[in-house]
């Protein structure tokens, strides 16, 4: 069970930086190099969405790393 649930997190992390270098050294200065409108507001989304991705990783970490918290009691 260990085994398994460390491959999961290890796969997760490994998936996440792949996907930001990707995103920061290869698609996104790709759009914003390309300057059409279009473009722009790709990055931008791709972007705001990257961050709400970090943003609900980082939550979800706090949450299992304090499960107790989480009631409210």
């Amino acid at each position: 069970m260990f085994a398994m649930k460390l491959t999961l997190i290890l796969l997760g992390a490994l998936l996440y930086l792949v996907g930001t270098l990707g995103w920061f050294f290869w698609a996104g200065p790709d759009l914003v190099g390309t300057g059409t409108t279009e473009a722009l507001l790709y990055a931008f989304a791709g972007t705001c969405a990257w961050g709400l991705i970090t943003f609900g990783l980082a939550i979800h970490i706090i949450k299992q790393a304090r499960p107790t918290a989480a009631p409210g009691r």
